[in-house]
């Protein structure tokens, strides 16, 4: 069965960390581009983070440059999500995808087009992230 399966979840205060990863069972993820997304509560979900196969090149979303890192590895077919400095905004559900049958994020006008969800195959459940005093 092909799936991913997100961990590292929970509640921390604004300003705080928390590593989430992202494990494949099933398939390897060394071809692969992969992608974070997450979604609060009444909106759209938004993709985050995104890296590529082959170079590890990364992407990111506006909204968590600087704060977020993506990283993977392959070895343990796994990717990772750290994220610092978090915001009361960042709270929402965290999932990972891959991107379907291609080594690189979707681009469009030479950015990294993190609306196109429907790109990506074998969503997780998701981890929850909630960022509170």
């Amino acid at each position: 069965q092909l799936q991913f399966v997100e961990s590292g979840g929970g509640m921390v205060q604004p300003g705080g960390s928390l590593r989430l990863s992202c494990a494949a069972s099933g398939f390897t993820l060394d071809y692969y581009a992969i992608g974070w997304f997450r979604q609060a509560p009444g909106s759209e979900r938004e993709g985050v983070s995104c890296i590529s196969s082959g170079t590890g090149s990364t992407n990111y979303a506006d909204s968590v440059k600087g704060r977020f890192t993506i990283s993977r590895d392959n070895a343990k077919n796994t990717v990772y999500l750290q994220m610092n400095s978090l915001k009361p905004e960042d709270t929402a559900v965290y999932y990972c995808a891959v991107v379907r049958g291609a080594p690189r994020c979707p681009f469009r006008g030479g950015r990294w087009d993190n609306r196109r969800e429907d790109l990506y195959d074998f969503w997780g459940q998701g981890t929850q992230v909630t960022v509170s005093s």
